[in-house]
């Protein structure tokens, strides 16, 4: 099943997935840096993966965590995190400011993506009743266009179109914008429709 191919009934029942999983990953978040951690409203889009390099900036150096996912629905989640976003998190973390990513911070970020991953997929599981459990992740920093493009390729998804789920949390001092996509193997998007009864 194409992405285009999905009716608004499909899309409304895969943001409120969305939904769930964002609140529960910024509830995460928010235990882990001790600070309350509010989150907008995910915006749900299918997206030309053209439009992806365009608006956000194909050739922008930027963090990513790759997260397999597997069980009932195998597939991929990236979590793309802002240079600047993921940079702060490292400082109110470890209390030190990098310039560019040192072990320890990969290490942080590794667990930040690890923890609102898991989360993001606890929280669609029991909405689904589906097996879903996460990998080991994996951390990436390079330009955007190349860990979408290598994601998608593992994934066995060569569609032109891609669902980004795009959430920001909103802490006191910093706005750390994400943008999380599920890259799903073929059929398990099927799956998920099918056990919301939105086939």
């Amino acid at each position: 099943m194409g992405y285009l191919n999905l009716s608004p009934i499909q899309l409304d029942a895969l943001k409120e997935v969305g939904n769930i999983g964002a609140g529960n990953a910024a509830t995460a978040l928010s235990q882990l840096i001790n600070k309350k951690v509010d989150m907008t409203v995910p915006a749900v889009n299918v997206v030309p993966f053209e439009t992806i390099f365009s608006r956000i900036g194909g050739e922008d150096i930027v963090i990513g965590v790759v997260v397999r996912v597997l069980g009932d629905t195998p597939g991929n989640i990236l979590f793309i995190f802002e240079r600047e976003g993921a940079f702060n998190l490292i400082e109110t973390l470890t209390g030190q400011r990098e310039e560019n990513l040192s072990e320890m911070g990969n290490s942080v970020i590794c667990e930040i993506g690890n923890i609102i991953s898991s989360s993001f997929m606890n929280a669609i599981a029991k909405f689904t009743n589906l097996l879903i459990m996460p990998s080991v992740p994996a951390v990436a920093y390079d330009m955007l266009g190349a860990i979408l493009s290598t994601t998608f390729i593992e994934s066995g998804q060569f569609d032109d179109s891609v669902l980004d789920i795009e959430t920001m949390f909103v802490e006191t001092d910093s706005k750390i914008s994400g943008h999380f996509y599920y890259i799903p193997m073929p059929g398990s998007l099927e799956k998920i429709l099918s056990v919301l009864g939105v086939e």
